[in-house]
């Protein structure tokens, strides 16, 4: 008998009920959100404890099988799939918001919480947890935390590892430990907290989060800015913070999303078609009268007739603007079901010119492109279409196209990745990003925490 099928047979004497063998079930953990990626997993276990957990990376140690965690599987750099095989490891059913203590504002969470129901639950005592990745509706705090997510309010309240106080967690040989808790200051040794938000389940698999919370604004405004293309929208974005307005969000978004998003949802975002790009602000104030001032002043830095602004009047509206935001990925996929999705980031005053740049060359090759991302911190979503192109002729381009963007990204002084992470698809290409010596130094804080290498291998290193 293999050590894997070996350490599945004890899985399932340890664990019963917990291990799934079904290949009709595996099938739904071959994939996460990332596009064209499979690898079917030998096993899945649904842990419901830090116990279970425990003992599933105890007995895959002892065998030297690999571990693949897994929260809501709504990531797109591949993390969550099991590449170099070995099981599963869902944390799917681990879901509880188990408290929000309003008096120390904190949160504590399991890992498969859904991010938009601890944000629920902290607004039942006007309390705010700001981080808001696109796919805040489904995707899982444990997801958040091993990405380090961000999302359109990161440009005023920051990302994922900012709200994050302290975390349990279970290392590879089974051995349970906390780091932190609800105390929002911590100088006691090394950071273990810190290296495990962005680590990708590649150094230990979280089974308890401490959030920090903050008060949730009284009032906001939504609205949609018209530009004539999109060197003006991210222009005006610089302008706004230069002038001192931090807007909750600060969204761009060129005409090419809009229009694949209005025909993908069948409904208009009350876009002006004559527009090149457009700029989602979200405006928070004390009172609804504070934010119609700072919605004057917006428009005064941005040099725009408010006229030409749209304001959401309802939460019906409101609600529409962002459903087209969020929606621009998926509209994409229905169009084009193969498509590079990249998240660079570079200096806010590089964008315009990064992006320009970018777009001009992609027309070279014939390819089409769409742009939008996060004007207030310049982390910019880059997909390109791969549209009737054939499949041996795309396959052959991937590797150079995605070099070049990166290559560009980095030459504006900004890296390969802001948000969604390394994985198993950026991975050939930390080196560009990260010296040898960073590698280095990465290979052994992975051996510190892993030495058998079987959590999440093939994953950024």
């Amino acid at each position: 008998m293999s050590q894997l099928a070996s350490a599945i047979e004890k899985l399932q004497s340890a664990l019963p009920g917990r291990v799934v063998v079904d290949p009709d079930v595996l099938e739904t953990y071959a994939r996460d959100e990332t596009v064209d990626l499979y690898a079917l997993p030998a096993c899945v276990v649904r842990a419901q404890s830090a116990i279970d957990v425990s003992t599933v990376l105890k007995i895959c140690n002892d065998y030297g099988v690999a571990v693949t965690p897994r929260g809501a599987g709504t990531g797109v750099t591949g993390g969550s799939v099991a590449v170099n095989g070995g099981i599963v490891l869902s944390l799917e059913k681990m879901n509880r918001v188990l408290e929000i203590d309003a008096r120390n504002m904190s949160a504590v969470v399991e890992p498969g919480a859904i991010t938009a129901d601890i944000q629920t639950a902290a607004l039942r005592h006007r309390l705010m947890y700001p981080p808001d990745p696109a796919s805040l509706d489904t995707c899982s705090i444990g997801g958040n935390v091993a990405e380090n997510a961000g999302g359109p309010r990161a440009v005023k309240y920051g990302i994922t590892g900012h709200y994050v106080t302290g975390l349990e967690c279970v290392l590879a040989d089974g051995s349970v430990i906390t780091s932190g808790g609800k105390y929002v200051k911590n100088a006691t040794g090394y950071s273990i907290c810190g290296m495990l938000i962005g680590s990708e389940g590649t150094l230990a698999v979280i089974t308890r989060i401490y959030l920090r919370l903050v008060p949730a604004a009284p009032h906001s405004i939504d609205l949609l800015m018209p530009f004539e293309d999109m060197n003006a929208a991210v222009s005006a974005a610089g302008a706004l913070l230069q002038g001192g307005i931090v807007p909750s969000t600060l969204e761009f978004m060129e005409q090419d999303a809009i229009a694949f998003v209005t025909a993908h949802l069948g409904q208009d975002l009350m876009a002006c078609t004559d527009a090149g790009a457009h700029l989602l602000l979200q405006l928070e104030g004390s009172s609804q009268q504070a934010c119609l001032e700072s919605l004057e002043a917006a428009a005064a830095a941005c040099a725009i007739e408010p006229r030409r602004i749209f304001v959401a009047q309802t939460s019906a509206q409101q609600e529409r603007l962002w459903k087209g935001r969020r929606s621009i990925r998926e509209a994409l996929r229905a169009h084009s079901p193969v498509f590079l999705a990249e998240d660079c980031v570079v200096p806010r005053g590089e964008v315009a010119v990064f992006l320009a740049g970018l777009k001009a060359h992609l027309r070279t090759l014939s390819l089409r492109s769409v742009m939008f991302g996060h004007a207030g911190d310049g982390n910019v979503h880059i997909d390109v279409l791969k549209d009737s192109m054939p499949d041996d002729r795309w396959r052959a381009m991937l590797p150079e196209l995605k070099r070049e963007i990166y290559r560009r990204a980095i030459g504006h002084g900004g890296t390969i990745t802001g948000e969604h992470g390394i994985g198993c698809i950026r991975r050939d290409y930390l080196g560009m990003a990260k010296s040898p010596e960073e590698i280095e130094l990465y290979r052994r804080i992975k051996h510190a925490f892993d030495p058998k290498g079987i959590l999440n291998p093939g994953k950024i290193i």
